[in-house]
């Protein structure tokens, strides 16, 4: 019963992200820079903290890596705004506002303190304006950012907890559940890293994110280059970063977001079953999810769970193309063309072989 609780949690937040992201102001650009916060401070985290900290013992990059992951709140109250057209000093003065606080309440109180900031901006006379923001948009950053924490503990939080307190119990439908939604979730709008960190996912869900977020780069250099939606420069970058993509993946939700759940789905059962952790939240990313690893498992065990990952995910890649191959696509050719700007559907080419 949790695990549904949990799941059918999880699949509100991330709508209401989703309807956030193509329904707010400036929405978009707003999950853009949550999703740059989240790079700035876990990934350098993950990096340096968890691998070169953990693993290789030493002590001044796990200094660096604990100083960008204590501050997501700061990095996404900083971001946001620059992101929505705020000066950069309001930006830093609203994000030192919101100092401790994590990444979610820096986000929200980033993102409404920006029509603050330039609606003061637009009435206040110059030479003024620099006052009356310290005096008002400093603090009504913090009060937001602190009214808006016990909101997230009590949802996103808590849904982390239902997910990572079910783990044992049902391993293979986490792994389904988790590797599905988390490896969609990274070729999307939103951020899976991101994600993951306000959720606080530790232990078996957070390595189901890390490898089947690895496994998905493979996976979606097959389907990119079989399906043909761009050049290979385009395959290339989706592996690496699918974010980078998001246009396309945007323009061709069905066949990407499908072929993404069923691989990262089969890499979840796979970690699941396996029994690996990974105590770093945030780490839901292909190069710094692999490398965490090591830090809580031995190094034959990550081998062979990422080996495995690879393997299920590839297999997916090209099922995915072949289930797909007449569907109707919109090619990266097509949505980047610097004409007209219209952009018709095409037939994938068949598959080769």
């Amino acid at each position: 019963m949790d695990i549904i609780l949990g799941t059918i949690l999880l699949i509100l937040v991330l709508s209401l992200f989703t309807l956030f992201n193509y329904k707010a102001p400036h929405g978009a650009k707003a999950m853009g820079a949550l999703a740059g916060a989240a790079c700035a401070s876990f990934l350098v985290e993950a990096f340096h903290l968890a691998f070169f900290g953990n693993v290789l013992g030493l002590e001044f990059l796990a200094g660096v890596g604990g100083a960008n992951g204590s501050l997501g709140g700061v990095a996404a109250a900083i971001l946001v705004p620059l992101a929505l057209g705020v000066s950069p000093v309001y930006a830093v003065l609203v994000g030192l506002s919101v100092s401790g606080m994590g990444i979610l309440p820096g986000f929200i109180a980033g993102y409404l303190i920006s029509f603050v900031v330039k609606w003061l901006e637009e009435k206040v006379p110059g030479g003024l304006d620099l006052i009356v923001i310290i005096i008002v948009a400093a603090p009504l950053s913090r009060l937001i950012a602190v009214a808006s924490s016990p909101l997230v503990d009590a949802t996103l939080l808590q849904i982390g907890e239902i997910l990572i307190s079910t783990a044992d119990s049902s391993p293979i439908i986490m792994g389904i559940v988790l590797g599905g939604i988390l490896t969609v979730v990274a070729t999307a709008p939103l951020s899976s890293m991101a994600l993951t960190a306000m959720l606080g996912l530790t232990g078996i869900p957070m390595a189901i994110g890390a490898l089947a977020v690895f496994g998905s780069s493979f996976m979606n250099y097959v389907l990119f280059s079989k399906m043909k939606f761009g050049d290979k420069k385009d395959t290339i970058a989706v592996a690496i970063e699918p974010l980078t993509q998001a246009d396309i993946i945007s323009a061709n939700p069905i066949p990407v977001y499908a072929t993404n759940f069923i691989g990262g789905a089969a890499s979840g059962v796979i970690v699941s079953l396996m029994g690996l952790i990974n105590n770093t939240p945030g780490t839901a990313t292909p190069i710094a999810g692999f490398a965490v690893m090591f830090a809580y498992n031995p190094a034959n065990k990550v081998l062979i769970a990422a080996a495995g990952c690879i393997i299920v995910s590839v297999l997916a890649g090209f099922l995915g193309a072949h289930l797909f191959k007449n569907f109707k696509i919109i090619t990266a050719a097509e949505l980047r063309q610097d004409t007209l700007g219209t952009t018709s559907p095409v037939i994938a080419e068949p598959l080769e072989g």
